[in-house]
């Protein structure tokens, strides 16, 4: 099957087309400040009922270990969590072999906030899937995500995190720090595994902050952008729900290579000192 990040526009009109009014899509200067102020902005909608039974759809079939295009994954784990009685499915790279989600990089409900947000062009980094099952869903430890994206600078990145299913505090939500995007860059202390170990790395005051974290509860198709520095995670899933999403990270365009090494497992290396760009770090919008 065709390697879909050799495409670097939608392949169909899932999403929208060619004459749509983007202004439609833009967020307000209160909406701005509110991300700004907190380091979130949740509740933004971006998908309809179509568009979200197709990517379930579609990711029915990535979750089965044997589907085409299993190759082209940058990661694929059934399980991250250490403890086989909780399920974190985890995986990096659906854009590459499924074409709603290779498209919906391109969706103007999501490149338009996007760009504001970024101030700037908005340049694809990394896609994520995370799905916790019904009754036995792992964590999603807490963390900042720039921790893992060291290899990238200077931080100019922004997540989008969109729910497939409605998701709340019974079936694990997405959960916030507010304001923890002023703090400095903490140490890493695992993705899937112990909720508490991140007050190893916290002085007083942050562990004040961090005990007044806020459930991110959405709807399916709305989605929460984040700040590469802000502090989440999620708890188990031991609802009878499943808790599927999908995570979108952007950088503005400019933001360079800080490594010789491969930037994601299978892809040709950027220098050190280049810009990202090329076969799998798309421009998705310009300004």
């Amino acid at each position: 099957m065709t390697d879909l990040s050799k495409i670097h526009q939608p392949i169909n009109e899932l999403f929208q087309s060619a004459d749509i009014d983007l202004a439609q899509f833009r967020l307000s200067d209160e909406q701005i400040r509110f991300f700004q102020k907190n380091g979130y902005l949740a509740g933004v909608r971006l998908l309809d009922d179509a568009q979200i039974e197709h990517l379930r759809n579609e990711l029915a079939e990535l979750v089965q270990p044997d589907h085409d295009g299993a190759e082209y994954w940058y990661e694929y784990n059934s399980n991250e969590s250490a403890d086989p009685d909780t399920v974190l499915f985890h995986a990096l790279g659906a854009w590459r072999i499924k074409p709603g989600f290779h498209d919906l990089l391109w969706n103007a409900a999501f490149v338009v906030p996007a760009s504001q947000l970024l101030e700037g062009s908005v340049r694809f980094w990394h896609d994520q899937l995370f799905c916790k099952p019904a009754n036995h869903g792992g964590v999603v430890a807490w963390h900042q995500d720039y921790s893992y994206w060291t290899r990238t600078e200077p931080m100019e990145h922004l997540t989008c995190w969109i729910g497939l299913d409605d998701s709340n505090t019974e079936n694990g939500c997405l959960q916030y720090v507010p304001g923890s995007h002023r703090w400095d860059l903490l140490p890493t202390t695992g993705l899937a595994g112990d909720m508490e170990a991140i007050r190893e790395v916290l002085d007083e005051q942050q562990w004040e902050m961090f005990r007044n974290p806020v459930a991110i509860e959405l709807k399916a198709g709305e989605c929460a952008f984040h700040h590469p520095l802000l502090v989440h995670g999620s708890y188990e899933n031991k609802s009878d729900r499943s808790r599927r999403a999908v995570v979108i990270n952007v950088v503005r365009d400019g933001v360079q290579s800080a490594s010789d090494e491969p930037l994601l497992d299978g892809v040709d290396a950027i220098a050190k000192g280049e810009k990202l760009h090329g076969q799998f770090f798309p421009l998705l919008h310009q300004v």
